[in-house]
């Protein structure tokens, strides 16, 4: 026999936690009478307890719980083991009313206890269409991908070409000479290309390789070292042209502008 007796809304929404097992029974929204109890022949419960432990304690029709407006009632059904509220047993179809916190536990022995609580919520956040019309453009700029024009592109790959093609007719005079000093250059080149290192490192580095270059003597190879640097001056600055259209910050026309300037 299902239970009939319905309402159409709820204003409140709780639920009856089981302490034993941390497991939430959420009351039915729909229903006046809220039967607790193990699966029966006569009145079938609206929460089934009979997968708890201990289960055996409680009586197939034990309790309900009776929604008057906003205030609920629970009631023991005749049970074997009794009702308690606060371990304090309830009469037989005497009804006690239930407030927020309450405990309730089936049988004797704290074996299966409830706590009768709020549902525990999760609100929403709404935008208006002020804040969607805001927050719209600073999404389409984040995942806007970079759009680099072929002027740009054709700038950037010219000064790669030509930074490989000049280190290229000077490598062997660079890397005979001042070797540590080289390696300190390009290590400071590299640290220059990388986005996420602090960019003041690269150029430590290399003017670390420049003092190093000219207290050591190395005249000559100073000389070649600075045209290293020439060339990976070229190819990282056509490797941001080609990649990214801008140096730091600057296209190549803001450049231009300023070079006019």
């Amino acid at each position: 026999m299902q239970n009939t007796n319905q309402v159409s809304t709820t204003e409140l929404s709780l639920e009856l936690f089981h302490v034993q097992t941390n497991t939430a029974f959420n009351l039915p929204p729909n229903l006046m009478v809220i039967r607790v109890g193990k699966p029966n022949d006569q009145h079938p419960p609206d929460i089934d307890v009979s997968s708890l432990p201990n289960a055996e304690v409680v009586s197939r029709i034990h309790a309900q719980i009776r929604i008057d407006s906003s205030n609920y009632l629970i009631e023991d059904l005749g049970s074997v083991n009794g009702t308690f509220v606060n371990d304090i047993k309830l009469e037989p179809g005497i009804t006690h009313h239930l407030k927020v916190g309450d405990r309730i536990d089936l049988g004797q022995g704290h074996s299966v206890t409830f706590i009768f609580q709020n549902s525990p919520t999760h609100p929403q956040i709404l935008l208006t269409s002020a804040q969607i019309t805001q927050i719209a453009p600073q999404l389409v700029e984040q995942n806007k991908s970079i759009v680099v024009d072929k002027t740009t592109k054709l700038i950037g790959l010219t000064l790669i070409v030509a930074s490989i093609v000049i280190s290229t007719a000077n490598i062997r005079i660079g890397i005979f000479f001042g070797l540590p000093s080289v390696i300190l250059c390009f290590v400071g080149i590299f640290v220059l290309c990388q986005q996420r290192i602090n960019r003041n490192l690269g150029w430590i580095l290399i003017a670390l390789g420049i003092a190093i270059m000219i207290f050591t003597g190395r005249i000559f190879a100073s000389v070649n070292l600075l045209l290293l640097l020439l060339t990976s001056t070229l190819f990282f600055t056509g490797y941001l042209l080609f990649t990214t259209g801008k140096i730091f910050g600057y296209d190549w026309r803001s450049l231009q502008k300023i070079i006019n300037q």
